[in-house]
């Protein structure tokens, strides 16, 4: 079973100093098969190195692409809903976004697109592997746990017995690797730039599920995953500062009562002592992101790309 011509995906990658991981990256989608698509790579990089690496990969391998480089970090909610906009205004039927530190087989795309199943499903998501390790779970399934601010993986840092091959509807996935239909933006709209990064997926998932839409985990596809190959990992004082702040942004904005109060109150009992250990660099940035998790806006949603949609696209 192949896609027919009537449809194609559009494929949204965002950069920031990439190239390392881009042929690797090339190498998965050139081998893809049974599929039509159009690659849009937005590049947030400090240079445009990674623009000119895309349009020779994509000279190279023959990929139908569109580069565009910003030439500033606008960061990865708004680099995702430039090429979602994109895709959509050129009609593409299904959009997948797609880290560029994922490697994957040559019918990963065409067998998540076949979950689909003809449109009854509106979002897919694979199993996900470390990169380095044999067959090591990063991510087999997971859920939200609003109490806790907290997005746990299914089997993260198992190896794979199996014990994750159930398909099922999860709760929560990365948009690291999703496929979407047009259809989920039309209902939704896109992504909430005021994150910037991390966190902005899961504010967009958790939109899907106040709108009544479901994620089905499909086990038998499987991706490459190059964990946080482009923002320094977990110690950085860029990913400190937008974990904390974006963490206290979400319980501000979705949610409410007694479960905000204790989400609340458990972020910060489990953060500030361990800013209180970090070296003062470190520390000052997180302090940072926490004071400015309570003080963004959380009303201004025409002004956060979210109710940009395919309506108004033109």
């Amino acid at each position: 079973m192949t896609m027919p011509a009537s449809q194609k995906i559009g494929i949204v990658t965002v950069l920031y100093n990439s190239d390392e991981v881009l042929p690797g990256f090339f190498a998965s989608l050139a081998k893809q098969e049974g599929i039509q698509y159009r690659l849009y790579v937005i590049d947030n990089g400090t240079t445009d190195s990674g623009t000119r690496l895309s349009e020779a990969l994509s000279a190279e391998y023959d990929i139908d692409a569109v580069c565009v480089f910003n030439n500033a970090n606008v960061g990865v909610a708004k680099g995702n809903n430039q090429g979602i906009e994109l895709a959509l205004r050129d009609g593409c039927t299904q959009v997948l976004l797609a880290n560029n530190d994922t490697e994957f087989e040559s019918t990963t795309i065409l067998d998540l697109w076949k979950m689909l199943d003809g449109g009854r499903e509106q979002v897919v998501t694979p199993k996900i592997y470390y990169y380095e390790g044999e067959r090591l779970i990063w991510y087999g399934g997971g859920h939200i746990n609003a109490w806790l601010m907290r997005t746990p993986h299914y089997g993260d840092g198992e190896t794979d017995r199996g014990q994750l091959d159930h398909q099922q509807y999860v709760h929560y996935a990365p948009t690291c690797f999703m496929l979407l239909t047009r259809a989920v933006f039309e209902q939704i709209g896109f992504m909430d730039e005021r994150y910037f990064v991390y966190s902005d997926d899961t504010d967009f998932v958790w939109r899907m599920h106040r709108h009544g839409l479901r994620i089905r985990y499909a086990p038998g596809v499987h991706v490459l995953h190059k964990i946080s190959s482009s923002t320094g990992g977990g110690l950085s004082p860029f990913s400190l500062y937008y974990t904390n702040r974006n963490r206290i942004f979400f319980i501000r904005k979705n949610l409410r009562g007694m479960q905000k109060l204790v989400a609340l109150v458990y972020v910060l009992l489990t953060r500030l002592p361990r800013l209180g250990l970090l070296p003062k660099n470190l520390s000052e940035r997180g302090w940072a992101g926490i004071r400015e998790g309570f003080t963004l806006d959380v009303q201004k949603e025409a002004d956060a790309g979210i109710l940009r949609g395919p309506g108004k696209v033109g």
